[in-house]
């Protein structure tokens, strides 16, 4: 799919019905804690041109963080008091992250928010990077910035629901397999909801 196709395909699923996602989408028999409080996260979801096609940035984070460390995500995190909002967090993130340039993205909308198991409230932010970049992995937070073909994404069919026992607890998640990468989780589930509005 040519980056011009994705997004316009991006901007078609922003005014598609839906809700809020939440990583207990699988597991409805699951007690959610009273007196819950989710902290605010977001994160970019980057499409780029190459060659090959549009592709989504990814990242594997570092191993030593406390939050999902090893795992495959989105450039974002906390929504820091200094930020104006999701967005600016994103881009915040992104830059610090990836080093993405902020002159190089257009924001196209924001998706309906995600609720994780480790009590964050993620704004997924839909972006278009007009150009390639050079990306430089934070120290510490990425051990890798890599590539995703938006197309292998965008086809629902390339999900699986899987399961593991968390906290004595039989676990349902989605994932969508790249190569070399497990891509699962709060990541993969927000990329299986746009799936869904890209290829509804």
């Amino acid at each position: 799919m040519t980056t011009a196709e994705a997004i316009e395909a991006l901007r078609s699923a922003l005014s598609q019905p839906g809700g809020e996602t939440s990583d207990h989408d699988l597991n409805p028999d699951f007690i959610l804690p009273e007196g819950r409080v989710l902290r605010p996260a977001a994160v970019l979801v980057p499409v780029l041109p190459s060659p090959a096609g549009a592709q989504v940035v990814l990242t594997k984070r570092s191993s030593r963080l406390q939050h999902h460390p090893g795992q495959i995500a989105f450039p974002g995190g906390k929504v820091d008091d200094s930020d104006t909002g999701p967005i600016d967090a994103a881009l915040r993130e992104a830059e610090e992250e990836i080093g993405l340039p902020r002159d190089l993205v257009e924001v196209l909308g924001t998706l309906p928010s995600h609720e994780t198991v480790t009590g964050f409230t993620i704004t997924p932010v839909l972006a278009h990077i007009r150009a390639r970049f050079d990306p430089r992995p934070e120290a510490g937070e990425v051990d890798e910035v890599f590539e995703v073909p938006f197309a292998h994404l965008m086809t629902p069919a390339h999900f699986v629901v899987q399961s593991r026992i968390w906290r004595g607890q039989r676990r349902f998640y989605y994932t969508v397999p790249y190569g070399p990468y497990y891509i699962w989780g709060a990541t993969a589930r927000i990329l299986r909801s746009l799936a869904g509005r890209v290829a509804p």
